[in-house]
């Protein structure tokens, strides 16, 4: 994998900095072609790198997307949109610049060179917690969606207590046929055709949702009670609108919309890793894999929020695929979805346990070369965990959300922009140039959605409530 090629950076410092930003520049014709930063050639072709990036990208989170709109309006809510893409694309820039400058391609090293060995345990902790909340929701959601689509395709009007019907035997299963196998690979890029089968899935979800817009009367009747849903459910998501579009609103949930935006646009700590096995690798050919993958994510969460939202308005929960159940719970397409949806999060867990393994080799491992056994260890060790937490632990929303309101600010925020502070030679960048203050701000700004995060997250505690929301 390439963790074990990048250690070795960690003792180039004393290489003159000129020298490692040539090793960017293309070879001449005919030259003895040397290794960027690797001791081998990435081989991931760029349509393969923007599939796993995009799967990287692409989260639960998606399934709360209407919902947020919801407590927005249309308008604001496509403002914040296009806010926080374009602040998610500048931070991969900052990473990407950083990594260019000091040549290393591991976001653990980077905080190395920028903080020693304090900033690389901070770095690869952070990492760790974050995707292993993540890989937690996706596996969440195979618990409890997988026995109601089985239970569906045996035409089971109730779950009878079948071996086949207990998420926490399903999740073990998935995860020791499906995800381990997948997680054993050694190049992440190898992941870039399941990662595009993956996204194809969420791609008919996305259809789906726009075809049942068309299909589903407003207001809509509940499938199990024959009753419509917002005379019970009309206050689920802090509105009263029936079948009216809001442009813009603004209600006791609105500020959880920011954070839930935040999350959906995570992928930072899969950025390098990506970079390190893609093709003729450079700075702009990796931030085009970025800008690409962020603007169809973009595109794909701001089709799939407006049509749930203009299916449902006021009605919609903060699980989208609920809301199509309460209406028809034996609809074929939403069955057809739901499998979608579960193959998709699937899928996206091994992409999701690379950035954990290589953080965890950073720092216990940080000079051993690649050993299989220390490979196959790790990830049959975080499987493990993982399965653990998802079974036992009751509670595992709030957890999670408590490492979301901290770890995913931090990713895609603060560290980036800290980094760049410190990396970036001052006599290439002084430290009041205008870059270095932009990233000064973008750090400022992480810490004001951590802050504010946390902020909803107790008061949720203390006064008992439960907002929900989705989640990366």
């Amino acid at each position: 994998m390439e963790l074990q090629k990048m250690n070795g950076h960690s003792r180039d410092d004393g290489f003159d900095e000129l020298a490692e930003h040539e090793e960017f520049l293309p070879h001449k014709t005919g030259a003895k072609k040397e290794a960027h930063f690797t001791d081998f050639e990435g081989k991931t072709s760029f349509g393969m790198s923007i599939f796993n990036l995009s799967n990287a990208i692409m989260g639960s989170g998606i399934l709360g997307l209407a919902y947020a709109m919801s407590n927005t309006g249309i308008i604001l809510f496509i403002i914040l949109l296009i806010c926080i893409a374009i602040l998610s694309a500048y931070s991969i820039h900052l990473l990407l610049k950083s990594a260019g400058v000091v040549g290393i391609r591991a976001y653990e090293q980077l905080g190395n060179r920028a903080f020693g060995p304090p900033g690389k345990v901070l770095a690869a902790c952070i990492i760790t917690i974050h995707n292993i909340g993540a890989m937690s929701s996706y596996l969440f959601i195979v618990k409890s969606e997988l026995p109601l689509v089985i239970q569906a395709f045996l035409s089971k009007h109730e779950n009878t207590g079948e071996w086949y019907l207990n998420g926490n035997y399903l999740i073990i299963i998935v995860s020791a046929l499906i995800i381990l196998p997948l997680a054993l690979m050694r190049q992440l890029g190898y992941l870039g055709y399941t990662s595009g089968f993956s996204l194809s899935c969420m791609v008919f979800f996305l259809i789906s949702v726009i075809y049942k817009k068309f299909n589903i009367p407003c207001p809509f009747e509940d499938g199990h009670h024959n009753l419509t849903s917002f005379d019970d459910h009309a206050f689920i998501n802090g509105t009263d609108d029936h079948c009216e579009a809001k442009m813009f609103t603004v209600n006791s949930q609105t500020a959880y919309t920011i954070p839930i935006l935040a999350f959906a646009f995570v992928c930072h700590p899969e950025v390098l890793p990506i970079y390190t096995e893609l093709r003729d690798a450079t700075k702009k050919r990796m931030q085009g894999v970025a800008n690409i993958s962020v603007m169809a994510m973009f595109v794909m969460y701001l089709l799939t929020a407006l049509f749930g939202y203009l299916t449902f308005y006021g009605g919609v929960e903060s699980e989208l695929l609920h809301t199509y159940s309460r209406v028809d719970p034996l609809d074929v397409l939403v069955l057809c979805v739901r499998l979608a949806v579960l193959v998709a999060v699937t899928l996206t867990v091994p992409v999701v346990l690379f950035p954990i393994r290589r953080a965890l080799l950073q720092i216990l491992f940080p000079d051993k070369p690649f050993r299989w056994a220390i490979h196959i260890g790790i990830a049959f060790c975080l499987l493990f965990l993982v399965n653990l937490l998802v079974i036992f632990v009751p509670s595992i929303r709030d957890i999670f959300g408590l490492i979301g309101a901290t770890s995913a600010p931090s990713l895609i925020f603060i560290l980036p922009g800290i980094f760049y502070i410190r990396i970036i030679p001052e006599e290439q960048e002084p430290l009041l140039s205008r870059t270095k203050i932009m990233a000064a701000c973008f750090a400022g700004l992480g810490f004001v959605f951590m802050v504010m995060s946390l902020s909803f997250i107790i008061i949720d505690w203390t006064t008992g409530t439960s907002h929900s929301g989705g989640g990366h």
